[in-house]
């Protein structure tokens, strides 16, 4: 499984996207690529998600986010997308998409996203 962290799509996830090779190198690979939404409910869960996708004119929320990283299906990233439970309704032709609560309060909680994660990757092999 390759996973994206909900990390900022893009200074973070951009930059390292646009390293010659890496891309290419994604596409190529036959393992399951599952992204975590930096989106919740519209806002980025921190940092400044939303101006960076604005300049970039990409809509700040989950489907955005998915819609700008692409369906594998389709020539895009994404074999999977996990979304916040209050975006439950995200849908993007080609990729599954599983909801659950996103906000990472504790221990516990980052353990869940990272199980459904894995659990998602598995049942796209």
């Amino acid at each position: 499984m390759i996973l994206f962290p909900p990390s900022n799509p893009v200074v973070s996830i951009g930059t390292i996207l646009a390293i010659p090779g890496i891309k290419r190198a994604l596409l190529a690979s036959q393992a399951p690529l599952v992204g975590v939404s930096p989106i919740v409910g519209g806002s980025p869960v921190r940092g400044m998600a939303d101006a960076c996708l604005a300049s970039i004119d990409v809509q700040s929320s989950a489907w955005g986010v998915a819609q700008h990283y692409g369906a594998r299906p389709h020539g895009g990233l994404l074999h999977g997308w996990l979304v916040d439970d209050i975006d439950k309704d995200c849908a993007l032709d080609g990729l599954r998409v599983l909801a659950l609560p996103l906000i990472m309060k504790d221990l516990e909680s980052s353990k869940d996203i990272a199980a459904a994660a894995l659990e998602l990757a598995r049942s796209l092999s």
